[in-house]
C-alpha cells in the first residue's frame, strides 16, 4: 500500500484502499465488480491501479458519451461488459418551461440534500430547456418518488431510455496554457482570466469545490484529472501537465466551461 501511495496524494489513501479492495474482490471471486459513480480523479486512480495487473481490466460508462461522472466495471479479462451491466437509469425533469427557469445548481442541491451520497447519481445535463440526470438503477425509484420540486418549481420526474439522452449544451473548451505553479489559485486565475488575489478570495470564501468537495486552500497543488467548480464562474478540468517552458513556466492542458457566457 505504501509503495502504491507514492503516486497519489495522502488524502486519497482511503479511496486507494477502497479501490484496492474492489480489485482484490475481482481476483478472489473471479467476477466483475461495479462501482458507484466516480469523479474523473477517482476513475483515473482506479484505472491506474487496474493497469498494474495482468488478467484484470476496467471499463467505464456514465450514461452517455464523455460523461464526467462514470460507473466503472472491474472484471476478469475473459469477461466482456455490456451497457446494461452498468445499471444506469436516465431521468428527465418535467417542468413548465415557459414560466420557470431551472439551473444546474438547483438540481444538484435538490439531489444532494436527499440524504444520499454524491456517488449515487451521475451527470446533470441540459440543452437549454430540457434537464436530465443519471442515477444508479437500484436508486431510480427512490428519486422518482421523492423529488417533486427543484427549488420552488414543481417538477415531474420520468425514466427514459439511455438512447433518449439530450445533447448537452455546455461543451468544454480545451486548450494549452502556462502557469507559474499548479496551485489551485493559479489555475483558477488562468482558467477564468482573474487576478490571483481574486482567485484566492473565491477559495477562502468557500465558493470552490475540488472533485466535488468543498476546497479552501489556495496553495493546494493540482494534478491531472482534478476538476474545480467555481461558483459564478464555471468549471475547470486539469487534463494534463506537459512540462516546463524555457521561461520556467508549467505548460498545462485545461478544459473550461464558463457559466459567464450563458445567461
Amino acid at each position: 500500500m505504501d509503495n502504491i501511495m507514492q503516486h497519489f496524494r495522502p488524502e486519497e489513501a482511503p479511496f486507494v484502499e477502497e479501490a484496492t479492495g474492489w480489485i482484490q474482490e475481482v481476483r478472489d471471486q473471479n467476477r466483475f465488480v461495479l462501482t458507484n459513480f466516480l469523479n474523473p480523479r477517482e476513475s483515473f486512480i482506479l484505472k491506474t491501479l487496474v493497469n498494474r495487473l495482468d488478467n484484470i481490466k476496467s471499463q467505464s460508462f456514465g450514461g452517455y458519451l464523455n460523461a464526467e461522472m462514470q460507473r466503472v466495471i472491474i472484471f476478469p479479462d475473459y469477461f466482456t461488459p455490456e451497457q446494461a451491466d452498468f445499471n444506469i437509469t436516465l431521468v428527465s425533469i418535467g417542468y413548465p418551461v415557459k414560466f420557470a427557469k431551472i439551473h444546474h445548481r438547483n438540481v444538484l442541491g435538490t439531489l444532494a440534500n436527499m440524504g444520499v451520497e454524491r456517488d449515487t447519481f451521475g451527470d446533470i445535463i441540459s440543452n437549454g430547456d430540457e434537464w436530465q440526470f443519471f442515477v444508479k438503477t437500484e436508486m431510480g425509484e427512490f428519486f422518482l418518488s421523492q423529488v417533486s420540486k427543484i427549488g420552488n418549481i414543481k417538477v415531474r420526474l420520468a425514466p427514459k431510455n439511455l438512447d433518449e439522452v439530450i445533447e448537452p449544451e455546455n461543451d468544454w473548451e480545451s486548450g494549452s496554457t502556462t502557469v507559474a505553479s499548479l496551485r489551485a489559485d493559479a489555475v483558477i486565475a488562468e482558467g477564468f482570466h482573474l487576478s490571483r488575489n481574486h482567485a484566492k478570495e473565491l477559495l477562502e470564501e468557500r465558493k470552490v469545490t475540488l472533485n466535488w468537495k468543498l476546497h479552501q486552500r489556495p496553495d493546494f497543488e493540482l494534478v491531472a484529472n482534478d476538476l474545480l467548480s467555481v461558483r459564478g464562474y464555471g468549471r475547470i478540468r486539469l487534463d494534463s501537465v506537459e512540462g516546463m517552458t524555457k521561461k520556467n513556466k508549467i505548460r498545462i492542458l485545461i478544459s473550461v466551461i464558463s457559466s459567464k457566457k450563458k445567461k
